[in-house]
């Protein structure tokens, strides 16, 4: 029997591959990128179904694909190569399933599905052929990083293998000594001026401002498209991906800024009233800003409050500063307490500062009570899921669980309107990213960098001190992401989900943050290796550059309408090119001494 069976199918084979069947492809769907063509070809005596699940989707419930009509027709339809698909095929008339498969189709791409009879009457046997060979959809990516690696070599390393340095005194560099530099970046001009009547030359943190212009210049990339590369987007729920790394590290950068800043100007005598008044001025400038230009752009056309949204990334970080520099204000400067005969004496850094760590605790139990304790009408209570077609479908208008229902609470239809979620999930709530909730994690998030700054005044002169309790801090949060996720993306106690901020998203990008900081911090400010080149332009004048690539992004020669969409070459020419050209026009204010200060 089974050999009767496989000359059957073999028969059949040869048939598909010689003549085709004379079946006739119509009205094929026009490819983009990241998209594949599957045509469907039913040798059944019956219509069938053919249905799809992502399996980045969780529990995601099967959507229909397309319809096949019985006796030798065909059915095409484009489908997404971001991810592994699981498709099916069902009968329309006995409402069974025929055969199911996994498979991860490659971009632009042409696949043919034969739907074949078995000597099983429930089952069919389903054959894939290859009709037309996908193309590389990375080859792109890699020609621009071999490119830009390139770049690097020329204008970074080539300098410094001609520079004279003793590497004999390495060693001795990174133990003993450091570099005098200020602990105050957003008032180096000034500390700069004073350098000059003094002996001892003090400079800025440049990895503080590379770190900065790193995550800016990623955040610009990936907000003009990434090259349409899903791992340069946002995550659909929870995961993360390069996108999703960006708005912490900026957050954490603004928490070390904030703890550098305030105490030289504590230091120089400063009053609390003129700081409180600094902080709250260029709050109201940020929450402006957000607002009135970023939330909204003529190409919405009329203005109209029915849909304008109000939280916003700005927003966020208009709060989260003021949350940490009023903190700085109240508790924070404590450098010159410094108690080598205690027994607390190695945690310094973190008990002198209890006030704002009890402050931090009761935020993250508010954030832990409210997630997980809040009811929710027609969900269940600490639901962290998207809704929609996810979890089987049983939950569809619970988007972000408690988070989400205080936004649609608050603001209503003043939110954002196409979460990251949408497509995958077919969602219909709104769901803003910069919610309330969220925004207490950024504070969290924001508080670790600044324990990165107490770190640095602490062990200021001692930098196996500062990488020493860097990595301590990122193994203890590191472990603590582990445990919260179970290292897995779904399954965890807690999920990794930037769009809700969770706690072990915070944790992870507090890892992430403490190594990537420690790693800039001994190859700028330590060795002296990196100058920070060309990041440390525009973290030098990063207001400018976020709100200018904001509002001048959707116009030349930022971006223009692509004319090759079935690839990425042109969208990641466009996204590098939209990118490079910020980073040049923050290279030309710097030399212009022009930095956009609030």
């Amino acid at each position: 029997m089974e050999l009767v069976r496989l000359l059957r199918v073999c028969l059949t084979l040869v048939v598909i591959f010689t003549c085709g069947c004379g079946t006739h492809i119509t009205s094929a769907p026009t490819l983009k990128t990241d998209q594949a063509l599957l045509i469907f070809h039913n040798r059944l005596p019956h219509e069938v179904e053919v249905l799809y699940t992502s399996d980045f989707c969780y529990k995601c419930v099967y959507q229909s694909l397309v319809h096949v009509k019985a006796s030798y027709n065909n059915a095409s339809a484009a489908i997404s190569t971001k991810f592994p698909l699981s498709l099916q095929v069902e009968s329309n008339k006995r409402n069974a399933i025929l055969c199911r498969w996994n498979q991860t189709y490659e971009e632009g791409g042409h696949y043919s599905v034969w739907i074949l009879r078995s000597d099983n009457a429930s089952k069919a046997t389903c054959i894939h052929t290859v009709d037309r060979k996908p193309h590389n959809s990375y080859l792109p990516i890699l020609v621009a990083t071999l490119f830009l690696a390139v770049t690097a070599l020329i204008f970074v390393v080539a300098p410094y293998i001609y520079r004279k340095c003793r590497t004999s005194k390495c060693a001795k560099t990174i133990c003993c000594h450091s570099p005098q530099y200020s602990l105050d970046n957003d008032e180096a001009h000034a500390t700069q001026a004073e350098d000059s009547a003094t002996k001892v030359k003090h400079k800025r943190l440049r990895s503080l401002d590379a770190f900065r212009g790193f995550a800016l210049t990623v955040m610009v990339f990936v907000n003009y498209g990434g090259g349409g590369y899903w791992f340069f987007q946002h995550a659909p729920w929870n995961g993360l991906t390069v996108a999703d790394l960006v708005m912490p590290w900026f957050v954490f950068i603004i928490g070390t800024s904030v703890v550098l800043a305030f105490s030289s100007m504590q230091r120089r005598g400063v009053g609390r009233l003129q700081l409180l008044q600094k902080i709250t001025w260029r709050t109201v400038v940020l929450l402006t800003l957000g607002f009135c230009f970023l939330n909204y752009s003529p190409r919405d056309g009329p203005l109209s409050w029915s849909w304008l949204r109000i939280p916003g990334v700005l927003q966020r970080l208009g709060f989260t500063y003021f949350v940490l520099a009023l903190l700085q204000i109240l508790w924070g400067h404590k450098e010159n307490q410094q108690k080598a005969g205690h027994w607390w004496a190695p945690i310094q850094d973190v008990v002198l500062y209890w006030p704002q760590w009890l402050t931090m605790i009761i935020l993250e139990t508010l954030w832990l009570c409210i997630t997980f304790l809040l009811p929710v009408p027609n969900c269940p209570t600490g639901y962290l899921g998207a809704g929609g077609i996810g979890d089987n479908g049983l939950y569809p208008n619970c988007t972000g669980g408690a988070a989400g229902y205080i936004d649609r609470w608050i603001f209503g239809d003043n939110m954002y309107r196409y979460p990251t979620c949408k497509e995958m999930y077919r969602t219909t709530q709104p769901f803003d990213p910069e919610g309330i909730l969220g925004t207490i994690n950024s504070i969290v998030m924001g508080f670790l960098g600044m324990q990165a700054g107490k770190i640095i005044i602490f062990y200021k002169g001692k930098n196996i001190h500062i990488l020493c309790r860097f990595l301590v801090w990122a193994t203890i949060l590191g472990i603590s992401a582990a445990v919260l996720s179970k290292c897995t993306r779904d399954e965890g106690f807690i999920p990794v989900n930037k769009n809700l901020w969770s706690l072990s998203y915070v944790t992870c990008m507090g890892c992430l943050s403490f190594l990537l900081l420690a790693g800039m911090y001994v190859i700028t400010d330590v060795m002296g290796w990196w100058g920070g080149q060309p990041f440390i332009y525009p973290g030098m004048n990063s207001i400018l550059v976020y709100v200018g690539h904001s509002l001048l992004g959707f116009y030349f020669p930022f971006s223009w309408e692509m004319r090759f969409q079935g690839s990425h070459w042109e969208w990641l020419f466009q996204s590098l090119w939209g990118t490079a050209l910020w980073v040049i026009i923050a290279y030309m204010l710097y030399r212009k001494k022009f930095f956009l200060k609030i």
